[in-house]
């Protein structure tokens, strides 16, 4: 398995990125997937387990997608300090992040993994996790035509009353999705998965969405302190299911 340290031409900068593909024969080629961290940003935890997920088969491009904010690693460590500075640690880091800068973003993600000489001319796709859910619904909502796939572990916000809820992304989506809440989750409460659920069945496009019972927000990530190891395996077995039952190289 190669991982490369690369950085990405932005409208807006230059974001760091890691990129893993799996070592094949020469000229052969893999789906692309588009890995976008929670908002503790790219670090050992999650540089793993996009690391598992080139390993199913797929060139993963893993982008700093908070790099208007900062460069990797991300300092402070938001877990590391107290309640009210947290909360202003995450403000500051998704504060940038419109969904029209999301949308310009993602696009440019997704330009950036096409043109990589391993990654087939197929169709893509992207998995979020907590702050990132909705950036996974936008990116298959700006790349209709190239997202075909798209999840979201532990998203929180999925379902507002605000007119930028991502929900309202959904008329232009094409991509199956996949939506993994946690229980009792603040940013992702019942009412709001109830809601969210009502817009994808008037949607009418192909999707699932469950409830991982037992499991708190961020329950899939390494070095969150409610990691759940079990659920966290089933999450990535329902990731790559999606992946395979969608992408072709």
């Amino acid at each position: 398995m190669a991982e490369t340290e690369i950085e990405i031409p932005m409208s807006d900068g230059s974001c760091q990125a890691v990129l893993f593909h799996p070592e094949g024969k020469p000229g052969q080629r893999w789906p692309g997937v588009l890995y976008l961290t929670d908002i503790g940003g790219i670090r050992d935890a999650n540089r793993k387990t996009a690391k598992q997920v080139a390993d199913a088969g797929y060139v993963v491009l893993e982008p700093n997608v908070f790099y208007h904010t900062g460069r990797i690693p991300l300092e402070p460590n938001f877990r590391s300090l107290p309640p009210e500075d947290m909360k202003r640690r995450i403000a500051e880091l998704s504060a940038p992040l419109t969904p029209e800068v999301m949308e310009r973003d993602l696009s440019q993600y997704i330009d950036f993994l096409a043109a990589q000489p391993f990654v087939g001319q197929g169709t893509m796709g992207v998995v979020g996790f907590c702050f990132t859910g909705k950036m996974a619904l936008h990116a298959a909502a700006a790349r209709p035509e190239k997202i075909s796939a798209a999840a979201s572990f532990h998203g929180g916000g999925l379902h507002t009353d605000q007119p930028t809820s991502p929900h309202l992304t959904l008329p232009r989506i094409k991509a199956q999705l996949y939506f993994g809440h946690a229980a009792n989750d603040r940013s992702m409460p019942a009412e709001a998965i109830a809601k969210l659920e009502d817009a994808l069945q008037a949607w009418r496009g192909k999707y699932e969405s469950e409830v991982y019972e037992g499991a708190a927000h961020s329950w899939t990530v390494p070095d969150s302190p409610v990691y759940n190891p079990l659920q966290a395996k089933r999450a990535f077995d329902k990731l790559v299911d999606l992946l395979r039952t969608t992408l072709q190289a």
